[in-house]
Parts: C-alpha cells; structure tokens; sequence
C-alpha cells in the first residue's frame, strides 16, 4: 500500500484572492508533497486543512473568516485534526486571530508559508508564525502547478515600495523583494520542460521588479531572457504600475514575438486631485500621454485596468471625469473596487468620506459603460481569425470546447467558444470569430491548409 494512504497524510487546500496568493499556495503544496503529503479534492477527506486567505479589502476579510469557519466544522466532525491558516490574513490580524479562532491549530504569515510542511511535523511547533514578511521563493523551492501544464503563473517579485494611500499591501507583504532574471529564468525553464505554453508573469509592482537588485536591471532585460526560452509562446504581463514605464519596455512589448499584447496596468483613477490624494506618484497627463504612446506603438494592444471609486473626497465632479476618461480610452478589460477603508491606510482617516450607496451607484455606473464597450469591441471580432489557446470541454456543455484568445487572461477574463473543430488543450489554434457576447466570443477552428497535398 502507497505509504501516504496507509498514514494518513492527506490535505486539503483552499486558496482565496489574488494569483500571487495562488503562487504561495503551489508553494505550500509543493513542500508538503515533498514530505509526503497528498492533496485530496475534498475537506472532508483531509486530515490537515489549509486555508491561505486574503485580506485586501474588507469582502476579503470576510471571505476569508467565512471560509476558515466553514472548515473548522471538519474539526467538529472529527475528521480533520489540524486546521492551518496561512497567508495576509494571519499576517495582518494575528493577534486577534489567536484569541477569536481557538478552533485554528496554526497561523502562518506571508514571510513563512513555505514551513507549513515543517510545522506539521514539528512536535512542539508554535501556534502562530508571523516573521517579517520578507521572503519570497526561488526556483528551487519545491511548487506544484494548481495551472493546467500549459499554463502557469511566474512571481518576479514579492513586496511593494509605493505608498498608496488606499493600499495595506506595503504592511502586509513588505517592501519589494526581486527575483534575480537568473533565477526567473531557470523555474521559466523548468515549466517549458513540462510543457507550459504561456506564462502570466506577476508582481505586486511588476515594472518595478529589478530596483532592489545589485545593477538594477529593468523589466524590458529580463522579457528578453524569457522570450528566448523554447517553449513557451506566450508572456503576459500583469500589475505593471504605469509611475515609470520606459520606453525600452514598449519596445520589447512591441517587438517580440512571444510578449502577448496585453498589459495589466492598475490606474485607479484620472483627477488629478485623487491621483494625489492616492499618492499615486503621476497626474492624469502622464497617464493619457502614455497610454495614447502605447496604443500608437503596440498595434492592438488589449489595456486591463483597475479602478477605485468612492475614495473619501471624490465629488460627482471627479466621479463624472473617471466616467468620460473610461469612454475617451475604450479599455478593452477594467475592473472597478469600492473604497474600502483599511486599517492602517491614509485614506481610512480622510475627510469626505462617500456614503455607500454612492460608492455602489458609481461602480454600477461605470461597469454599465464598460460593459456596452466590451461588447462593441467583440462584436468588432465577428469575421476576424484568432489565435486561440484551446482549454478542453466548455464546463456549460460537452458539445464545446472552451480556449482564451491572446487578449484574454486566465480566470479574470472571458473566454473564446469553439463550437466546431478540434484542438486538443494547449494547442494554440487559428479560430474564426462567428459570434459575440459582453465578454465571450464563439468561432470555429480554421483547418490547417496543408501546401504539399496532392503533389
């Protein structure tokens, strides 16, 4: 008999927020498998419960506490015998976290999550492991891809050094940590080796990856290294802060082949007077003026953005100029959060603070406006052909498959239909757009012509 069945070491983990938290959680995944764990697909089957939580803004805490609650009940019921908590939450609330959640054997902060597995088997481990989150894996720490194999987050960096206002990041993951491109490099190569075809590179601050290195090197020199890894065909950037964007980084954006189009770029917002309120660092000129360069020299490029409405002080006046700027600039994908005072925040302790059925209202708003704009730009597609990265069969229906084009980005983004053809997963197909939705397209696979037939 298997030795991890005959013993008992199965675990169940639960990963809620962002994919950098998902990064941590293939981590923790990858260390306990390494000790002889094995991950089962329910909680009720584990006898170790992981929940690596989020707790960015105030849904998120909930989120978080419900679901650590909701597992505690397998503690109850006797099948699960320790219940681990791992990641921002602890990091930021251990000490009421102690007291509040008896039910919880560990608490583990951003800077320990890879000492879950030593924890476990540690006969006299403490109850809480909160150090100063500054650490951040290599290529050599054990991780295990939650992806499909052909796809794949890459963490380039942990930690971030702006101080946003609105943002508890700084507190809870500490300041900015870069991988070196060696280092980047060699996991980008371990991938290709299992097959990964695109890599989603992520940061708290992406274009700010290399500040801490010795030379600092900047983001553009390490693409570069990437894109000459065999393998992968495409790399996508994600959480590029817009404060210094060189021109040398639109240049290999443009020019290579293998950087996807595509670029995630949190603004949050375009008055001038909550850019500084925000301490964004850049006014809304600066912002116009580089999207309109990158625009003109990234041919269709698809621009993600972020955006926070309600933030204390924001008038109808600046609430209608973020509404005109999102209609001026068509972004193919956007994102809009509702303030959330943070404890610990500038912005918690601003004056002017918008009541919250207006903070709903300008969300609603702006999300109608974004949606009427997804929706032309689809349609746009009808007749066009794309390149599609196929995924398997539609979870709506075994009839079609599902694949995401190259302006579509894993789990927050829609998704391409193909409901004729075959294209097996991670096979990157030419598909013909037929159909449009607000955020979905459906098309058919174009056959391969093959030249030689025939002679």
């Amino acid at each position: 008999m298997d030795a991890t069945l005959a013993d008992g070491r199965s675990v169940f983990l639960i990963t809620l927020g962002c994919a950098k938290n998902r990064v941590d959680s293939e981590v923790i995944l990858g260390t306990l498998v390494k000790k002889g764990w094995r991950l089962v697909e329910r909680p009720q089957d584990a006898q170790v419960i992981v929940v690596n939580t989020c707790s960015f803004i105030h849904d998120a805490k909930q989120e978080s506490v419900q679901t650590i609650l909701q597992m505690a009940e397998h503690k109850k019921a006797g099948t699960c015998r320790a219940l681990v908590v791992a990641g921002c939450l602890p990091q930021r609330y251990a000490a009421e976290l102690l007291e509040e959640l008896p039910e919880v054997d560990h608490f583990v902060g951003t800077g320990a999550y890879v000492q879950v597995a030593d924890l476990l088997d540690a006969e006299d481990a403490p109850r809480a492991l909160i150090p100063d989150p500054d650490y951040i894996h290599d290529a050599r720490t054990p991780r295990i891809n939650s992806m499909p194999s052909y796809t794949a987050y890459v963490k380039i960096s942990e930690g971030c050094d702006n101080k946003c206002a609105f943002c508890v990041i700084p507190q809870i993951r500490g300041a900015q940590h870069s991988r070196p491109a060696e280092d980047v490099v060699a996991e980008v190569r371990k991938l290709a080796r299992d097959g990964c075809v695109e890599l989603n590179l992520i940061a708290q601050d992406l274009t700010a990856w290399g500040n801490d290195l010795p030379g600092r090197p900047r983001l553009h020199t390490l693409l570069r290294e990437l894109c000459k890894v065999k393998g992968p065909r495409w790399i996508r950037l994600h959480y590029a802060y817009p404060r210094d964007f060189p021109d040398e980084l639109i240049e290999v954006i443009a020019g290579e082949e293998k950087i996807v189009k595509y670029l995630d770029m949190p603004l949050q917002h375009v008055s001038d007077k909550l850019l500084r309120s925000m301490r964004r660092g850049r006014g809304s000129a600066f912002i116009k003026a580089l999207l309109g360069k990158l625009r003109e020299r990234v041919p269709g490029l698809v621009l993600r953005t972020s955006l926070i409405v309600g933030l204390p002080g924001e008038t109808e006046e600046d609430f209608a100029a973020l509404e005109a700027f999102v209609r001026e600039q068509r972004f193919e994908r956007l994102g809009v959060f509702e303030f959330s005072p943070e404890e610990g925040t500038s912005a918690a302790m601003m004056e002017g603070q918008v009541p919250a059925k207006t903070v709903a209202r300008r969300r609603r708003q702006i999300m109608a406006v974004q949606r009427r704009i997804n929706r032309e730009q689809n349609r746009a597609l009808v007749g066009s052909r794309i390149q599609v990265l196929a995924e398997g069969s539609s979870p709506e229906t075994e009839h079609l498959l599902v694949g995401r084009h190259s302006g579509q980005s894993p789990e927050i983004d829609g998704v391409t239909y193909i409901n004729d053809g075959m294209a097996r997963p991670g096979e990157i197909v030419t598909v013909e757009v037929t159909q449009a939705a607000d955020y979905d397209v459906v098309g058919h696979v174009v056959p391969v012509v093959d030249c030689g037939a025939g002679r």
